[in-house]
This record gives structure tokens, C-alpha cells and sequence, in this order.
């Protein structure tokens, strides 16, 4: 597979415009999680909270990205290790807190769920669209391309629960949703440790220069 203008799955974030697309996702991001956490709250609903920490993930995933460029192997992929738990420990709390929710009586608000995730929607694609042409590269950059990729997921799920939500007045549709995002979170993180230890292990075999 190949990046940006060529370049393979070695990439290692070294472009000034890849640099300059991570701060606008960041930015993007990090307003997201705010805003779609409080509403989240508001409206009584696990999916909108499941999505805003995703944005969180992605703002702190983003950051540590930048922060590692142009780093040795072994700093990129340990960071990309890092990321791949921290996507790990929000999987299985979004699917703790889902199992929570199946014993409380409350239905989220629709309209509330539907207009965030539309917001929420827009935004993601535009980070899709900005970090597309980085989907490959080391375990560090293709940590970047997932999360985005699953926060373009994540958002039309909550969509199809705003919409379940609204047909049935009960809950069952966003906690469905919430579980498979929680699902998602976990098969990223499998992904990115797995890639990370498969680069530590080549860094450590390489003959000494």
C-alpha cells in the first residue's frame, strides 16, 4: 500500500503539509469533544458520550503524533503502543458503561442526538478528507487514519440511533450503537499494538550500524 505521493508504509510523518493537516484535525477535534460531551449529557445519551471520547482520543492521539515525528523507530512505535492502550481502556469503558445503561429506564433525546451528530458528522468527514492522502504509513501515522476513520464511523452510527431512537422511544438503539463502537475501539487498538510490536521487534533484529 501506498501514502501521500508515494510514499510507502514507512512513512514517518515527515511533511510539513502532513504536520499542517494534524494541527487543523487536532483543533477540529478537541472543539468536538466539548461540545458533543456536553450535549451527550444533556441528552441522556451513551452514543453521543461514546463519540465525544473518541474526538478525545483524536485530539491526544493527534498531539502525541506530532510530538514523535521524525523520532527513532522505537519512540514512534512505543507512542503508537501508548495510543493503541488508551484506545483499549475506552473501548472497555464505553462497553462497561453500556452494560451500566441497560438498567436505566431513560430514553435519549432524539432531536438532541440527531443535530450533534450531524455537527459531529461534518466535522469528521472533513478530517477524512484532510488526512486521506496519510492513511499508510508506520504504526505512528496509521494510528492517526484510524481514529480518524472511526470518528466518520462512529458519527453515522449515532445518526441511525438518532433515528432508531426516534421510531421506537426507547433506549435499545443507542446502546446497540454504543456497543459497536465499542466493538470499533477495540478492533483499533488490536490493529495499532499490533503494528507497534511488529515494529519494535524489526527495530530490535536490525544488525547495529
Amino acid at each position: 500500500m501506498s501514502g501521500c505521493c508515494g510514499e510507502s508504509q514507512n512513512f514517518d510523518g515527515m511533511s510539513d503539509s502532513y504536520k499542517r493537516r494534524i494541527w487543523l484535525v487536532i483543533a477540529m477535534n478537541a472543539s468536538m469533544f466539548v461540545i458533543e460531551m456536553a450535549a451527550g449529557q444533556m441528552a441522556k445519551s451513551q452514543a453521543l458520550q461514546a463519540d465525544a471520547l473518541d474526538f478525545f482520543a483524536d485530539a491526544v492521539t493527534y498531539s502525541i503524533s506530532l510530538a514523535v515525528i521524525g523520532g527513532t523507530i522505537k519512540l514512534r512505535s512505543m507512542a503508537a503502543m501508548a495510543k493503541g492502550f488508551s484506545l483499549l481502556a475506552m473501548g472497555l469503558w464505553v462497553a462497561g458503561s453500556t452494560l451500566y445503561r441497560l438498567f436505566y429506564n431513560g430514553v435519549p433525546e432524539a432531536e438532541v442526538m440527531g443535530l450533534i451528530g450531524f455537527l459531529a458528522l461534518a466535522v469528521n468527514l472533513t478530517s477524512v478528507l484532510v488526512l486521506v492522502a496519510y492513511k499508510d504509513g508506520d504504526a505512528n501515522v496509521r494510528s492517526v487514519w484510524l481514529c480518524s476513520r472511526n470518528d466518520a464511523i462512529g458519527n453515522i452510527a449515532v445518526m441511525i440511533a438518532a433515528l432508531g431512537v426516534w421510531g421506537t422511544a426507547t433506549a435499545w438503539p443507542d446502546l446497540i450503537v454504543a456497543g459497536i463502537m465499542a466493538g470499533l475501539f477495540l478492533t483499533s487498538a488490536f490493529q495499532i499494538i499490533s503494528q507497534a510490536r511488529r515494529e519494535r521487534l524489526e527495530y530490535r533484529t536490525q544488525p547495529a550500524a
